[in-house]
């Protein structure tokens, strides 16, 4: 049977009244209600919340911090590219260029850093590595053999002889020797005492004494004492034997030439003593105290042959040996015109074999020749005993041989002050000494260019 349309509208009435009390209550009444009813409280709840999710406009997701200084970044970046009117990606090659200099810079500042500190570690590292303490103990060594030069003459004999009535009156001081003749051996034993009252040389009130022993008229063999340093009494006690047969020492004269030593200009020389041995008996020891006198004459000059000065500087560890040629004077003239045309030759030489050899220029018609040319050879540390370095002045002849004006010869088996300037250099590594040397006469070797 079909309802009534009165039966229904009641229906609809009803279900109205309930679907509203549901809305306006916060909260279900009971389980039984809500499962009883179509419309349940979750289902309002769930369209509530979309409703509300649709009326409300959704939230952007956040950034992160590093994100947004990325994009300020950007920003500032594409506003500093429209400014200098250059693209973005120039801006950026710019920057990297900047950030390699940079770099760059503070890789170099690093690695001088580390060169600087790396000798002083190397010394302890090393092994078979050059101990510079033994290189200088080496020079003491050697400094006390050192005596000055032996041929050496001085440069002052025209202001002796200018000053000659004040050297007059001057007391020169007194020398004592003694006299032994060896019959047997045909030998002559000189044997230097002491010096008194000597005059004073040198700035401080003293003098840098030194006695030079020889026959005239020869000189082929002198001989010479230590340097006594600052003092005008010297004692000596030193004893030298000359080869000479009696007979030709009666034609001989005795010379004890008494210098005043300095390292870095020539040597004064004081005065002298002269003994003819015709004069005295040798038969029997002669000791006596004899005045010291000035220089006569300048027959020393004629034969002079001049001077020259060069450094020395020696690397122990590089095993390297600088010598610098700064100059010569007073060369002995050589040539027709009264000039020579002087070059310098340096030989190395180890047990008589010429090792190397190297020369400077050539100066033309001049006495006093000016060349500050260096020159390098190796020689290790265990061969710096053994070599010699022979520094040789030589005229140049273009038609001819050239001949040699004269010459000095350095190492450790060397006498005077070329022994005290090799000292010198071993002593004080890496640094250059300089020192003036007074030309010996060449042998005949030494014209073979």
């Amino acid at each position: 049977m079909a309802p009534k349309a009165s039966d229904v509208q009641k229906v609809d009435v009803v279900v109205f009244e309930e679907f509203q009390m549901e809305v306006s209550s916060p909260l279900p009444s009971s389980s039984a209600t809500s499962s009883s009813t179509p419309f349940s409280s979750s289902s309002m709840a769930s369209g509530a919340a979309a409703a509300t999710m649709e009326s409300e406009p959704s939230a952007p997701p956040t950034k992160s911090t590093a994100e947004e200084m990325s994009e300020r970044a950007k920003d500032e970046l594409a506003k500093i590219a429209k400014e200098m009117g250059m693209p973005v990606w120039a801006l950026y090659c710019i920057g990297i260029v900047v950030a390699l200099v940079i770099l760059l810079i503070a890789f170099c500042c690093i690695r001088r850093c580390c060169r600087k500190r790396r000798p002083k570690d190397a010394k302890k590292g090393l092994k078979g590595a050059v101990d510079l303490k033994s290189v200088q103990l080496l020079g003491n060594a050697y400094k006390e053999k050192v005596q000055p030069d032996m041929d050496e003459l001085t440069d002052n004999v025209e202001d002796i002889a200018v000053e000659g009535e004040k050297k007059e009156e001057q007391k020169l001081g007194r020398l004592q020797y003694k006299l032994e003749y060896d019959f047997n051996q045909s030998n002559l034993v000189v044997t230097v005492h002491q010096a008194e009252e000597l005059p004073a040389l040198d700035m401080g009130g003293t003098s840098d004494p030194y006695v030079k022993v020889y026959l005239l008229p020869d000189k082929k063999k002198k001989f010479e004492t230590k340097v006594h340093r600052k003092t005008l009494n010297p004692v000596f006690n030193e004893s030298f034997t000359f080869k000479v047969p009696y007979a030709d020492a009666m034609a001989k004269t005795l010379v004890f030439a008494i210098y005043d030593f300095d390292r870095f200009s020539k040597h004064d020389q004081i005065g002298e003593v002269k003994v003819p041995l015709c004069m005295v008996d040798l038969a029997q020891t002669i000791e006596e105290w004899a005045e010291v006198t000035s220089v006569e004459g300048e027959g020393g000059q004629e034969n002079k042959l001049g001077d020259i000065c060069f450094s020395l500087r020696y690397v122990p560890t590089a095993g390297k040996l600088t010598v610098v040629i700064l100059e010569a004077k007073n060369l002995k003239k050589m040539d027709v015109g009264g000039l020579s045309d002087p070059y310098v030759k340096i030989a190395l030489m180890q047990n008589g074999k010429r090792l190397k050899k190297k020369k400077t220029s050539i100066k033309k018609c001049t006495l006093n020749p000016y060349y500050n040319e260096s020159f390098t050879f190796e020689v290790p540390f265990e061969q710096i005993q053994k070599v010699q370095l022979v520094v040789t002045v030589v005229d140049y002849d273009r038609i001819g041989t050239s001949d040699p004006i004269g010459k000095a010869i350095l190492g450790c088996n060397a006498t005077g002050t070329e022994l005290r300037h090799w000292s010198d250099m071993l002593a004080s590594p890496r640094r250059p000494i300089a020192q003036w040397h007074t030309l010996k006469e060449p042998d005949d070797g030494d014209k073979k260019d």
